[in-house]
């Protein structure tokens, strides 16, 4: 064991090594944790050694002083762990321990590159910094030579988020013709403007975009900029969703914090024009808060702020499963950080072949009965339902 901490040592002082992974539990350092990579990272301007345990489905960071690094590494190998693959600028080596702490290093010729110590890499948008987009300039977000306003960072990489998940549904739209998507409460139009310039100006995608909301004045400023940027393919129209209708084929609904029952009302329309993607972030949803009984969830339920909180999701729950007994593959995916905003679930559902809506109505049902809702959309969806078999 002296031997090894002197060899790791010398890697270490020598600023050789690239990374290491240590396995084989013999007491985890934490309830759980099946091995640790380490790796020298570069933070305040110091070289400092990182720890990154496995613990299930999570990771845990620690990050050691350069005086403490093989300190700390030589006591994970000593009383946690039985077996290292270290990588070196130099070579691959093999540590084995076994239980009456022998050790047995086998050597390989295989060098690795130097290590990357930036300890936060800079993340690669869909639109990038540096690279001015003219509707991101004209709202604000960037200056004219694509430096993104540090008050406006938090809405930067909510568009990227939000393309990021449009990026993931584009095999499930149309090729062959121009893609047609609706924007129901569009409001601002941050994410439908950044939309079009994905979809035509970078993918060169032939679309359409209708973007809809209540405002007049919100409508107006949108559609003066959309002609503006020459985005011919965008239009904005004041409207309600309950009452708005197309005859056209529509391959994506788009309903960004349409609040209470007006997201309902839109994924009831997505649903019978059948469109091929649905991309919804709820908000402000009201209408269970008042519905949910439950005598086991008395001492949640009693509580207003976990009562509504439990409301909300419960809301989501039911409309995902709603989806997917309908003929939808549906997902909640986490929007952005919840720092920014606790309205940070995004429902995305695209059209499915798989025949399992009968276990999705079981399972709705379940759930709908023991907490005694009667939800809007379930009213909504009745027929579709009732010709899949399916009844109240």
């Amino acid at each position: 064991m002296e031997q090894l901490q002197q060899f790791m040592e010398r890697i270490w002082e020598q600023g050789t090594l690239h990374s290491a992974v240590i396995s084989q539990v013999r007491t985890a350092p934490m309830e759980g944790c099946t091995k640790a990579v380490l790796k020298p990272v570069q933070l305040r301007g110091d070289r400092m050694l990182q720890i990154t345990y496995h613990v299930g489905n999570k990771v845990v960071h620690e990050n050691m002083e350069s005086d403490q690094a093989v300190q700390k590494w030589m006591a994970l190998m000593e009383h946690h762990f039985r077996q290292a693959l270290i990588r070196t600028t130099e070579a691959e080596h093999q540590v084995m321990i076994s239980k009456k702490h022998k050790v047995a290093i086998k050597t390989k010729a295989k060098k690795s590159p130097a290590a990357d110590l930036s300890h936060n890499r800079k993340k690669q948008y869909i639109l990038e910094e540096g690279k001015p987009a003219a509707f991101l300039v004209e709202l604000g977000i960037m200056n004219a030579a694509g430096k993104v306003v540090a008050q406006k960072f938090d809405k930067f990489k909510q568009i990227n988020r939000f393309l990021e998940m449009v990026a993931d549904v584009l095999p499930y739209l149309p090729k062959d013709r121009p893609i047609s998507i609706i924007d129901f409460g569009c409001g601002k139009s941050y994410l439908t403007f950044a939309l079009y310039h994905y979809l035509h100006v970078l993918l060169q995608r032939d679309v359409m975009i209708y973007g809809l909301d209540l405002k007049e004045d919100v409508i107006e400023h949108c559609e003066s900029l959309a002609r503006r940027l020459q985005y011919d393919g965008l239009q904005f129209a004041v409207g309600d969703i309950a009452d708005y209708d197309r005859t056209s084929p529509v391959d994506m609904v788009v309903t960004l914090h349409a609040c209470d029952t007006a997201t309902d009302a839109a994924l009831n329309k997505a649903v019978r024009w059948g469109a091929e993607v649905i991309l919804s972030v709820p908000c402000c949803q009201h209408e269970l808060f008042s519905q949910v009984n439950n005598d086991m969830l008395a001492p949640l339920l009693k509580h207003g702020i976990l009562k509504e909180r439990f409301s909300a999701l419960a809301t989501d729950a039911l409309r995902a499963n709603l989806l997917d007994c309908v003929g939808y593959q549906t997902q909640l995916l986490e929007f952005i950080d919840m720092e920014h905003t606790p309205k940070n679930l995004l429902i995305r559902a695209v059209k499915s072949k798989l025949k399992s809506e009968a276990a999705s109505w079981e399972q709705y049902l379940a759930f709908r009965e023991g907490l005694q809702l009667d939800p809007y959309l379930e009213r909504a969806l009745q027929d579709i339902l009732e010709t899949r078999g399916f009844t109240r």
